[in-house]
C-alpha cells in the first residue's frame, strides 16, 4: 500500500491506478492457514465470508481475529458447539455479536460499526423448517450487504393453502428478488416461479431422505423446471443465494435511487 501511495504522491500513477492497485491489493494473510480478501467487498460490493467447518477453533480464532481487525467485521458461517462457544467468549463483551441460530452462523461486529441500508429489498420463503438453516445463512448475507430480508417459512406444497399468506406478506414488501429454499422432491419454486414478476433463486436443500435424498431430486427438479425468471445454486448453498439476490436487490435500489435525482 505504501509502494503505492509513494508512487500517486511522485505523480507515477493517476488517481484512478491507484485507486484500481489498492482494491487489489488487499489480501492479509494469517501465519499459513488462510489469505483473507478483506478488500472483496470494496472491490465487488460482497463481503468474505470466513467458512467455519474444517478449521480448527484455533485457526478459526485467528482468522477472525485479523479480519475483525481490517475490516471492523467478520461473518463466519457453518460453527461447530465448540466454535461458536468460543468465538462468543473471545467477543462477547467488547464486540456487538449477530446470532444466526438455526444456520449456527456469526456476525462479529466492533462497537460502533454499522453497514449502510442500500434500500434493496429480498424475500426469502422455505417449504418447511427444516429448510430454516438454509433460509438464515441467505438473511444473513442479505442483510450484510445492506438489504433488507423478510423471512416466511413453513409454506411448501404439501398444503399449497399455505403458500397463499406468507406469499402475499412477501410480494407486499415489494421486494427485488425472491430466494425460495426446498428440500424433498423441491417443488416450491417453480410454483412460485409462476405466480410473481420477480427473479427467484432457488436453493435445494439437503433435508430430503430415501431415493434421490440429501438434495439430489430437489436440485434435478429446480434444474428441470417448466416455469421461467427461476436461477438454481447448489445444494444447501444459502449463502450463494444471498449474495445473487443481494446483487439484484442492490442494483434495483440504485436504480430507484437515480430516477429519483
Amino acid at each position: 500500500m505504501r509502494e503505492i501511495l509513494e508512487k500517486l504522491a511522485k505523480g507515477r500513477i493517476s488517481v484512478d491506478e491507484a485507486e484500481r492497485a489498492l482494491k487489489l491489493d488487499s489480501i492479509e494473510k494469517v501465519t499459513n492457514v488462510a489469505r483473507l480478501d478483506v478488500g472483496r467487498e470494496n472491490r465487488r460490493g460482497i463481503p468474505e465470508i470466513i467458512l467455519a467447518e474444517g478449521k480448527s477453533t484455533e485457526d478459526l480464532l485467528a482468522i477472525c481475529s485479523r479480519m475483525v481487525e481490517k475490516a471492523s467485521r467478520a461473518i463466519v458461517s457453518r460453527l461447530n458447539d465448540d466454535q461458536l462457544s468460543k468465538l462468543e467468549t473471545t467477543y462477547g463483551q467488547d464486540y456487538e455479536l449477530r446470532r444466526f441460530t438455526h444456520a449456527k452462523s456469526l456476525v462479529i461486529r466492533k462497537k460502533g460499526y454499522s453497514k449502510a441500508e442500500t434500500g434493496g429489498r429480498v424475500g426469502i420463503l422455505t417449504a418447511g423448517t427444516a429448510d430454516l438453516s438454509v433460509a438464515e445463512e441467505a438473511a444473513m448475507i442479505v442483510q450484510e450487504m445492506g438489504c433488507v430480508a423478510y423471512l416466511e417459512s413453513d409454506a411448501g406444497v404439501a398444503g399449497l393453502h399455505r403458500l397463499v399468506e406468507p406469499l402475499t406478506k412477501i410480494i407486499q414488501n415489494d421486494v427485488d428478488a425472491l430466494i425460495v429454499v426446498a428440500g424433498r422432491e423441491g417443488a416450491l419454486p417453480t410454483v412460485v416461479a409462476g405466480l410473481v414478476d420477480l427473479p427467484i433463486v432457488a436453493v435445494p436443500t439437503s433435508s430430503g431422505y430415501g431415493y434421490g435424498g440429501h438434495g439430489q431430486a430437489a436440485l434435478m427438479a429446480m434444474l428441470q423446471a417448466c416455469s421461467l425468471g427461476l436461477a438454481v445454486v447448489n445444494i444447501d448453498a444459502g449463502i450463494a443465494a444471498g449474495v445473487v439476490a443481494s446483487q439484484i436487490a442492490n442494483r434495483a435500489a440504485r436504480a430507484r435511487k437515480n430516477s429519483i435525482r
